[in-house]
């Protein structure tokens, strides 16, 4: 396979400082700059290295892995590992000091030049360094209309460069990164015509073709600039596809060469291979749980079952078809912006196969918006015998379709199980039993193992209906014994706290109690549970707001982040509270989809400002 790389050699000078000495800055958001007034006389450093970048590194990645790669210029050898290098066409310079890199970079890069070669190659590379004109872009074009069986892949920094448009659509596979400012800018045109599977996107934080994303050491910044990161991951996974290896051992080649390269030397291929077969699921999982409690987003439940779904659309008339189950959802999953308000989505089994307006189905959909889609996988409530108390159906077969959900691209699960608060004329407490708690959390433990040996991190819910009579004491004492027994038979099946997230009830008296709790006593008592009851090592906690009014979930969740810090993630992952203002505002009617969407999001900005610490 020959591969031309179009690209900039970079002359990277690195510049060790020692931040005893030299003068930096801080920033509004406590990030520390180096003082610009440099001279590098007065200056103390460690050490000073320089390494050839940009489309060096993709060239030595390249044929590290056994390809024919030359970068573009008039005399090309593509079987020698000593092709020739274009001269360096601008230099960097990186100054490190701690975990602080600074950047003197020229504003304006020297233009790329592409040179036809006479022959056919089998791949154009444009890689990150790449700056192209529209003679460049021209050349290239007129290139791939003459060798139609070349195939194009493309590095873009940005989408709104003209000179890439008429490239884009031509290109076989499409690397690009999020956008490091947090701005606005879209990935890609809102009106492109690319194909969302030609899509890889890159971030600082981790790798994530489509649905699956690896985890990259911060530790990695003495050595690893932004630059040759990106350039590292990408070629080794274009690399790596070319060779015929699957996304996800492509991903991990990736990874093992980021956290283990070193200035000009990155891993051969048998190298890849032997650090890349030793790497864990479990830390993939444990970053997709960090992901989805991530600050100041929350995690969205569009799970409601066949029934529950029936009751709202019934509640307002509204027929409950294929149809308007999938309008209804559809109205959630495409409000603008909705990637800055929520981590994931918890979705049922019937929308996780339905399809979004631009013919993406919604799992796909998702996860082009930076969004974790996750499935509910429980079955509903069947009564103990001789019981008014339930369990939770769903262990039966449930590994089969954790396997199958894996494979549709989806990350994580959730399962509920339901605990109703009973009172004797005494008024103490006669349900929720010891035998249903500890029932109830066995398969929630069984169910958590399971997810997590299919590749899917688990919420375990166990909920304290708040449809109820009983007092904030008796909430709290029920909710802390639960929780006790949960956390007991997680550790007796060896789930993974650390890839494992709990979905709880607020502590709060019940709905039909004659005192209502307070949002201020809501986030004491809450608090005072969750930290007695919960390990430390969780990887976070989610509310659910079980039939509160949107209104009190939002202010109890205020109440009880006020009431932190916590040694977990704490956020919110509402339905109803977050949904039903919608719901009203549509009724079945999609000319009111647009006003659906702002009562929606109102929600959405509501309780991430509840989030505030």
């Amino acid at each position: 396979m020959s591969i031309l790389i179009v690209g900039n050699v970079i002359n990277d000078v690195y510049l060790n400082l020692d931040s005893r000495t030299e003068k930096f800055e801080t920033d509004k958001n406590h990030t520390k700059w180096l003082d610009l007034s440099f001279n590098a006389s007065e200056h103390h450093f460690f050490s000073r290295e320089s390494s050839l970048g940009g489309s060096a590194i993709t060239l030595e990645i390249l044929q590290k892995l056994n390809l024919e790669a030359a970068i573009s210029n008039s005399t090309l050898n593509f079987a020698s590992e000593e092709t020739a290098l274009n001269p360096a066409s601008s230099h960097r310079y990186i100054l490190v000091s701690d975990e602080n890199v600074s950047y003197f970079a020229p504003t304006t890069f020297k233009k790329s030049t592409f040179i036809p070669p006479d022959i056919s190659v089998d791949y154009i590379y444009l890689d990150r360094s790449a700056e192209i004109d529209s003679e460049n872009s021209q050349k290239i074009s007129t290139y791939l209309e003459k060798f139609p069986n070349t195939k194009l892949v493309l590095y873009v920094r940005n989408f709104e460069n003209p000179h890439l448009n008429r490239l884009l659509t031509s290109a076989d596979l499409i690397f690009t990164e999020n956008n490091r400012d947090n701005s606005e800018k879209p990935y890609a045109p809102a009106s492109s015509d690319l194909d969302p599977k030609k899509l890889i996107y890159l971030s600082e934080n981790h790798l994530s073709y489509l649905d699956i994303s690896e985890s990259i050491s911060p530790e990695r910044i003495d050595v690893l600039t932004h630059l040759s990161l990106y350039s590292i991951a990408s070629a080794t996974i274009l690399g790596s596809f070319i060779l015929g290896y699957s996304v996800e051992d492509s991903l991990k080649m990736a990874r093992a060469n980021i956290e283990n390269s070193r200035l000009n030397s990155t891993l051969d291929l048998d190298e890849l291979k032997t650090i890349s077969e030793n790497i864990s699921s479990d830390s993939n999982l444990k970053l997709i749980a960090e992901n989805l409690v991530l600050y100041p987003k929350g995690i969205l439940a569009a799970d409601e079952s066949g029934g529950s779904i029936h009751k709202k659309f019934d509640q307002l008339s509204i027929p409950d078809t294929y149809e308007n189950r999938r309008d209804y959802r559809n109205i959630f999953f495409t409000t603008s912006d909705l990637e800055k308000y929520v981590n994931g989505v918890i979705l049922f089994d019937e929308t996780a196969r339905q399809f979004a307006d631009n013919g993406q189905n919604f799992v796909d959909f998702l996860t082009s918006k930076r969004i974790i889609p996750g499935i509910k996988v429980d079955q509903g409530l069947e009564k103990f015998e001789n019981s008014e108390e339930t369990y939770t159906k769903g262990l039966d077969g449930l590994a089969k379709r954790l396997k199958e959900y894996y494979l549709m691209g989806l990350r994580f699960a959730k399962w509920r199980a339901a605990f109703e608060i009973r009172l004797d004329e005494k008024h103490e407490i006669i349900t929720p039993s010891d035998h249903a708690i500890l029932e109830n959390c066995k398969i929630l433990a069984e169910y958590a193992k399971n997810c997590q040996s299919a590749g899917l991190v688990p919420i375990v819910e166990p909920e304290v209906v708040y449809d109820g009579y009983y007092d904030i004491d008796q909430s709290a004492f029920v909710t802390g014994k639960i929780l006790d027994c949960l956390f007991k038979e997680l550790n007796n099946f060896k789930v993974d706290l650390k890839a494992c997230i709990l979905k709880v009830n607020m502590v709060l008296a019940g709905k039909k109690f004659e005192t209502q709790s307070t949002p201020e006593q809501i986030g004491i008592k809450t608090a005072e549970v969750l930290k007695n009851c919960v390990p430390s090592s969780l990887a976070g906690i989610v509310f659910l707001s079980g039939g509160q009014t949107p209104e009190q979930a939002t202010a109890n969740l205020a109440e009880i982040t006020k009431n932190g810090p916590f040694p977990w993630p704490v956020t919110f992952s509402f339905a109803r509270a977050l949904q039903d203002p919608a719901l009203y505002a549509w009724g079945g009617n999609n000319d009111n989809a647009d006003k659906a969407r702002e009562a929606f999001k109102e929600r959405l900005v509501a309780n991430q400002k509840a989030l505030e610490k």
